[in-house]
């Protein structure tokens, strides 16, 4: 069964890369544009991972983030930026939820992104094995 990644991007370009990107590495992958669509398709899709963007009008990536942790607490979550200044905003979402929460900055090379995602996978199914 392949994994299961959804991008949450406002900036469509951006989203939609970012999801082929993930098809043409072996992931099922979505793309959504907004909070509000990605907390509608998330329980369908069910993903072991969401990529999302820091800064999104209307509902933030770090609120997502926040719901996201009370609708499906084992979900791993990595956040992309373009503005280093949103690190100091991730750190303390992540201490407040207690989940880890990455960050990489945009634009983040393909290789980076698919390694990060990767060992984030791969420790998860390291502990759903023990």
């Amino acid at each position: 069964m392949r994994q299961r990644v959804m991008v949450v991007d406002d900036d469509h370009l951006v989203a939609d890369t970012l999801r082929m990107v993930f098809l043409a590495n072996g992931f099922d992958s979505e793309a959504c544009y907004s909070a509000a669509e990605a907390l509608g398709r998330m329980k369908s899709f069910a993903p072991e991972l969401m990529l999302c963007d820091v800064s999104m009008p209307g509902q933030t990536g770090l609120e997502l983030a926040a719901a996201i942790t009370r609708e499906m607490p084992k979900m791993h979550v990595i956040m992309l930026t373009a503005y280093l200044t949103s690190a100091d905003s991730i750190v303390l979402e992540a201490l407040r939820t207690k989940r880890p929460l990455k960050l990489l900055n945009k634009p983040c090379p393909p290789e980076v992104l698919l390694k990060e995602v990767e060992e984030t996978l791969a420790i998860q199914r390291f502990y759903a094995a023990s």
